[in-house]
């Protein structure tokens, strides 16, 4: 019997007996097996479950630390029916029926008992606990999941995208750049009506999810699947173990950069790469099931309809005002493009960013996280829908980068996309291209993980604290004095600096001193106290951030020069490192943490 209809012969299922402790902040398992008294919680299988010496009780003042069965004996939670300690994983959740088997509704206490409001230091363990399943869950066909029980394992598909990402779970010293795929490949019951017939799925929807160094904010990028981009090369491994270098395609679809030519999700990796200049560190792949089993696990998803809709496409029909959808009609609702704004796919983007954000808002509410029959249900659905790089490709990785994802504050998430422009190579245009001054300014302000929405942190004074550098006197451009290095990936990057400041902002006293030492992710500019004149007005010039300043103890002596590194965020000489301080205007945002009706 395999774990999803594993179950015991009395009609008891071992994930309803998940149970918050409110000494711990824990949930521990309390299973109906006979024996002795006892009000040790037992431990399971790939579940770590702190013990307790006092019994728990519940909202209504009962103990919890022991259970009776229909004969009224007091049973032992942590053996077995001989006595010895019990060791079964958690099988999969079943829901429950009646005598006449139909469905029945969870069992919401004696009468007249009122539950007790879950302390704020509980609640927190307990968003902790589920990890990214309450962090961030892409729907519009992307999730992102948390592996609860060592059972979860054996769900998640992986792919090997080699050097495309990132080995390490997370770094502690930087942002995490996660991208959600969501392909329209058809699989599973009752998807006939949706996708490209016979297709292995293109990159249909994809969220580039970018998480703030410090973890106090969030930017999740929408890419349009009609966008016009060049696809690189890409390293593809074969089942073999070897290696397919797959040619990369000029002025195509960005929803090629998957399954055609054989490219896997690393190729779509490698291709926003290139588009936005960000290294993606993972991705989360999903297909149409997800949206229909994760609405569903979840108990709905609230939506708001500013009119009625009935798009016989994508067979959505619902009436004006507030609905909770889960099923067929969640994944009707991401999918359709007929319905709302220009009925184009950009506004179907919004639509998905709003049923993502509610979807976020349901699983951080009380009914979801107080329920462990609710986050199995859902921790198991994520983890069926979903395939991950080979990074993050097991349970414990998962809670790992999930827990990071937790510690982003759901009012600092925010939704936007990439700034784009109707095709002009095209009559009547079906495809759209960057618009670069934005989409530029958007790039660079992700590059410099600055965040879209004002955040209060540390890393933020420590930033203000930075720029102050830039303030003050400049010194002029004749008596600038600097060593250009080249530590970046632009070929001849330190001489072309060097030109273009000698011929267009006459710091004569410029040097190419080739290569640096050590390659350079970042642009530096290293000087004494006494050339401080001399860096603000470099800065100026070059558009540095005040964290590119790195100043000296010492003063400098005689002639000597300043020393800039550029590094790969270099991009040409003339254009500015730096990326604004604030959004530019017009850029589509959208809250998570705020509730919007579709139009």
């Amino acid at each position: 019997m395999d774990a999803q209809s594993r179950g015991r012969a009395d009609g008891i299922d071992p994930a309803d007996q998940w149970v918050l402790n409110p000494h711990t902040g824990d949930y521990e398992l309390r299973l109906n097996h006979s024996g002795g008294d006892s009000d040790t919680p037992s431990r399971t299988s790939g579940a770590r479950v702190p013990h307790s010496r006092e019994p728990v009780r519940d909202s209504g003042g009962g103990r919890r630390g022991t259970t009776r069965d229909g004969r009224g004996d007091r049973r032992d939670p942590a053996r077995d029916d001989q006595g010895s300690p019990s060791k079964r994983e958690v099988p999969g959740q079943r829901s429950r029926r009646s005598a006449n088997g139909t469905r029945g509704q969870e069992s919401s206490g004696p009468a007249g008992r009122r539950s007790r409001k879950a302390p704020k230091a509980r609640r927190k363990k307990a968003l902790m606990w589920t990890g990214g399943v309450t962090a961030f869950v892409l729907v519009g066909l992307s999730v992102g999941g948390y592996a609860l029980y060592q059972h979860f394992n054996g769900n998640l598909n992986t792919v090997d995208v080699g050097g495309a990402g990132n080995k390490n779970v997370f770094d502690n010293d930087a942002p995490i750049n996660i991208l959600i795929i969501g392909t329209d490949k058809r699989t599973g019951k009752g998807n006939k009506g949706y996708g490209d017939k016979g297709s292995v799925g293109h990159a249909d929807t994809n969220i580039l999810f970018h998480v703030s160094e410090d973890r106090t904010n969030a930017t999740a990028l929408s890419i349009p699947r009609d966008l016009i981009t060049d696809i690189p090369d890409c390293r593809v491994k074969q089942e073999d173990g070897s290696e397919k270098l797959v040619p990369g395609k000029q002025n195509v679809r960005f929803n090629e950069s998957l399954g055609q030519a054989g490219r896997n999700a690393g190729c779509t990796m490698e291709t926003v790469k290139e588009i936005t200049g960000l290294k993606v560190d993972h991705f989360m792949m999903v297909d149409f099931n997800a949206v229909k089993e994760l609405s569903t696990a979840v108990g709905g998803v609230e939506i708001c309809l500013a009119k009625p809709v009935n798009d016989p496409d994508s067979h959505l029909n619902l009436p004006a005002g507030e609905h909770r959808i889960q099923g067929e009609d969640a994944l009707a609702f991401v999918r359709t493009r007929h319905s709302f704004g220009n009925h184009g796919d950009l506004d179907r983007i919004k639509v998905q960013q709003q049923f993502i954000a509610s979807m976020i808002r349901q699983m951080q509410s009380d009914s979801t996280l107080t329920s462990p029959t609710k986050l199995y249900k859902l921790a198991d659905a994520a983890t069926r829908a979903l395939t991950v790089d080979t990074g993050i490709g097991t349970g414990t990785k998962l809670a790992s980068l999930a827990q990071e994802l937790s510690k982003v504050n759901t009012k600092n998430i925010t939704f936007t996309t990439v700034p784009v422009l109707d095709n002009p190579a095209e009559k009547t245009p079906v495809t759209v291209v960057l618009n670069p001054p934005k989409a530029d300014a958007l790039f660079a302000m992700m590059r410099d993980d600055t965040s879209l929405t004002e955040v209060k942190s540390k890393k933020k004074a420590a930033k203000g604290k930075q720029d102050a550098l830039l303030k003050g006197p400049k010194a002029a451009a004749g008596d600038v004095r600097v060593d250009v290095y080249n530590g970046g990936k632009v070929p001849g990057a330190a001489q072309a600096t060097v030109t273009w400041l000698q011929n267009e902002q006459g710091v004569l006293k410029s040097t190419n001193k080739a290569n640096a030492p050590a390659k350079a992710t970042k642009t530096t500019l290293e000087y004494a106290p006494n050339q401080a004149d001399q860096a603000r007005a470099l800065a100026a010039m070059m558009g540095l951030p005040g964290s590119a300043m790195k100043k000296g103890t010492e003063d400098a002596e005689g002639l000597q020069a300043m020393v800039l590194t550029l590094g790969d965020d270099f991009k040409g000489a003339g254009t500015p490192i730096t990326g604004p301080a604030k959004v530019p205007a017009d850029i589509q945002q959208a809250n998570a943490d705020k509730a919007e009706c579709a139009k």
